[in-house]
């Protein structure tokens, strides 16, 4: 089946659509229904998907001249509203960074999203925006992994953000994982553009916490010849650890292990 990437303003993500039955092509505005209802997009990405359309929401039409420059108008009007919700922001003295104020298509509902290193009380703010911008409103407090997602960029592996082309879901990420893999803990090598643990590090911790399952730890005792040694280093990729033989370093591999 047929599928459709969209991307919307100000949004480096790509959510995709059924077609529904129209001849669409790369860089054609379209409207499509989201859960938030009516949204402008442009399509930059057609391929075929094994699963039933049904799974995807419709496009429901190509734009046409009239809803380019809705949604034109509506770009507008989000500046100003960021800018009335900034300042109402300040005004109530709320802990909070407004990021981008974003119209569905028919300006039923407007969304805030903002950072916040606590939770917000920010029901006055709410009705205060309710009341001047006369549609419903949404505060959206969101982490700077999300951001980084929405900006996208490169990575230090030279390749796009995973966040902002593949990752759909957060995985947690903690320091042991960067341990687990001997990599430096400095911070300008594990950090990703958002400021956060790499989410790379999650994806080989469980392959990585399998095979060092297999070696001695770092300071255990082996017995190598007959003889007792300390355990001075370990090298998971290379399944081998490092001992101090009458003042020679000796690498020894392990053998016949396998995954199980």
């Amino acid at each position: 089946m047929k599928i459709v990437g969209v991307k919307f303003n100000g949004d480096g993500r790509v959510y995709y659509f059924n077609p529904n039955g129209l001849n669409l092509k790369n860089n054609i505005t379209v409207v499509v229904n989201t859960d938030r209802g009516l949204r402008f997009g442009k399509v930059v990405d057609l391929k075929e998907y094994n699963v039933d359309n049904d799974d995807f929401l419709e496009v429901v039409r190509i734009a046409s001249k009239k809803d380019f420059q809705q949604n034109l108008r509506n770009i507008q009007e989000e500046k100003i509203a960021l800018d009335k919700c900034r300042k109402l922001a300040d005004k109530y003295d709320l802990n909070m960074n407004i990021i981008d104020a974003s119209y569905n298509f028919d300006k039923s509902q407007l969304v805030f999203r903002f950072l916040a290193d606590e939770r917000i009380d920010f029901r006055k703010l709410a009705k205060d925006l309710g009341s001047i911008l006369k549609t419903r409103i949404e505060l959206r407090q969101i982490g700077v992994r999300d951001k980084a997602k929405d900006i996208g960029g490169i990575g230090p592996c030279g390749r796009i953000l995973c966040c902002s082309s593949f990752l759909s879901n957060f995985d947690t990420v903690s320091i042991n994982m960067a341990k687990n893999q001997n990599i430096a803990l400095n911070p300008s090598k594990i950090n990703g553009a958002c400021g956060r643990l790499l989410c790379c590090l999650a994806y080989e911790d469980e392959n990585y916490s399998y095979y060092r399952s297999l070696l001695p730890k770092i300071g255990s005792e082996v017995i190598y010849e007959g003889k007792s040694y300390k355990v001075l280093t370990i090298n998971v990729l290379k399944m081998s650890y490092v001992i101090n033989v009458d003042g020679d370093l000796k690498e020894i591999v392990v053998d016949n292990y396998e995954r199980n």
